[in-house]
């Protein structure tokens, strides 16, 4: 109950943080997927199953307050969940270097995929121009806030599992 409860208030922190002040200090027009981040850093310290309830609920709570299609988010952020879980069956997981290029990775490629679907689809095909004018620079941003905030999310992960552990031996 109490991982439940940090994961929650996690999630809404980063949302409120990339809604307010991240908006006001962006980087090339751009503001990073702190969400992402959260999703990423969980999934690849707790596995896929985790990840995709993380995912699921993290991308509908961002298609609840401003997608116009319910659902899109949550099923990316779902799969990103799954695909970085797998991760943590293969990686050490308390590795710092691999979630965080699993962040840049994640971040490029959900873009990407958003692009696909609500661009070029439409015949918009001006790929070169939205990969160097958005994709990249919030990658870069994201990765770079990434590498500070990983490790306070790892500290609590490592604290919850241990409050876990005593839990279990009572």
């Amino acid at each position: 109950m109490k991982r439940i409860l940090m994961t929650a208030i996690t999630i809404l922190l980063c949302l409120l943080l990339q809604t307010t002040i991240f908006q006001k200090i962006a980087f090339a027009g751009e503001v990073p997927n702190l969400i992402l981040i959260v999703v990423v850093a969980f999934a690849y310290m707790r596995g896929c199953r985790e990840g995709m309830y993380i995912g699921f609920a993290s991308g509908l709570l961002i298609d609840l307050m401003y997608g116009d299609l319910v659902g899109m988010n949550a099923c990316f952020y779902l799969l990103v969940g799954y695909f970085v879980g797998v991760a943590n069956e293969i990686y050490y997981s308390d590795e710092l270097s691999v979630p965080i290029i699993l962040v840049g990775i994640s971040d490029f490629l959900f873009n990407f995929v958003f692009y696909i679907i609500n661009f070029m689809l439409r015949g918009r095909i001006a790929v070169a121009t939205y990969v160097l004018d958005t994709i990249l620079p919030e990658t870069v941003y994201t990765v770079l806030l990434a590498c500070i905030i990983y490790k306070p999310l790892h500290s609590l992960n490592y604290r919850l599992e241990q409050a876990e552990d005593t839990e279990e031996v009572l």
